[in-house]
């Protein structure tokens, strides 16, 4: 049986790093309580309270580290979360580089819809590219943490790179800043997380990240009325909110919850998008309503809310979306890129989005 020290099980753990701050967790001062039994190693990772969630990937790099070790059988790593963790307590002073990032962010604005698969993150990343067109500093913000798609759709990939402390760049395509947690887990690890570590997720995403000076901010939401979409009400001021929807029936049910969410949130609804609203067909010209007919001007109307535009189903938004390069900057002469740059400028005049020029 082969002979395991903790010197083995350190050793080991210095190949694996934290890439928010480049350094191995040993040299952060981050393992602690490493227990060796016979074949079989437990030990802690101590991070700060909100870096918890964000830690699971390098948990499970430290524990395959480990168990890669000659004659380990078993590996069991836990990450304990506490306030004033010893990462900085651990390394030399003279190497603590703590940057602070002053995060100057003029706006923030959702875009939601109850029901997924309606193009809420499609109409999301076009409206980004869309504003930035415009002249504005974007930032973009992906707020499903279940699903996150936007990495994808913005050609981005990569993980951030480090700012200094527990900061973290946003990635950048098209002039857009984006941060997602499609950036920080593989494409194929589920996120199986219940509510307190989205929303410290969230929080992350928001306080830990050096977005710089940006005029808006555009949050792309979930599906649903839950956890995230009410703690984001909370912890950001939003300037409104932009509603997507197909025309369909079933799908405006659950578009009246998000904006019944957003009347108690006292978050104020800009506008409604008509996702899907026909298609036309290339060769004759002919237009059907696939999934119904003007559903969402008519909610709009209802209730006192501005229909900002429709756009057309269309083969070429969704392999945009697929290939990374979005239909705003793929094809800037069609219908639905013209829809999107309106409905961008309209948003600038009822969000008072602007560019406001950084102080000498």
């Amino acid at each position: 049986m082969a002979d395991i020290s903790e010197d083995d099980v350190i050793a080991a753990l210095r190949g694996v790093i934290d890439p928010s701050q480049g350094k191995s967790v040993v040299d952060l001062g981050m393992v602690s309580t490493v227990h060796v039994k016979q074949t079989n190693v437990n030990f802690a990772l101590e991070v700060p309270a909100h870096r918890g969630p964000a830690m699971e990937p390098v948990r499970q790099a430290a524990e395959k580290a480990v168990r890669d070790i000659p004659g380990v059988t078993s590996a069991t790593v836990v990450v304990t979360a506490h306030a004033g963790a010893t990462s900085a307590a651990a390394a030399p002073q003279d190497e603590i580089v703590e940057k602070v990032h002053e995060i100057k962010v003029r706006r923030f604005v959702a875009v939601a819809s109850g029901k997924g698969g309606v193009g809420k993150s499609t109409t999301a990343v076009n409206l980004a590219i869309a504003l930035r067109l415009e002249g504005l500093r974007v930032g973009l913000l992906d707020a499903d943490v279940y699903g996150p798609s936007l990495p994808r759709m913005l050609g981005i990939s990569g993980r951030p790179a480090s700012a200094g402390g527990d900061m973290v760049r946003p990635l950048e395509n098209y002039g857009v800043h984006l941060m997602s947690m499609g950036l920080l887990v593989p494409d194929d690890t589920a996120m199986i997380w219940r509510g307190p570590m989205v929303q410290s997720a969230l929080t992350q995403m928001l306080d830990s990240v050096a977005w710089g000076t940006l005029d808006v901010i555009i949050i792309d939401l979930p599906p649903g009325t839950g956890d995230i979409q009410i703690s984001l009400a909370q912890q950001v001021n939003l300037a409104g909110a932009v509603v997507v929807s197909t025309p369909q029936d079933i799908a405006l049910l659950d578009v009246v919850k998000a904006i019944t969410m957003f009347d108690k949130a006292e978050v104020p609804v800009l506008g409604m998008i008509q996702n899907m609203a026909y298609w036309s067909c290339p060769d004759c010209g002919r237009t059907d309503h696939i999934f119904g007919n003007d559903g969402v001007a008519g909610e709009a109307s209802r209730r006192g809310i501005e229909m900002l535009g429709e756009i057309p189903l269309s083969l070429e938004v969704r392999t945009g979306g697929d290939s990374g390069t979005p239909v705003v900057v793929a094809n800037p002469r069609s219908v639905q890129a013209k829809t999107y740059r309106k409905i961008a400028r309209r948003l600038m005049e009822i969000a008072d989005l602007r560019r406001e020029e950084e102080e000498a």
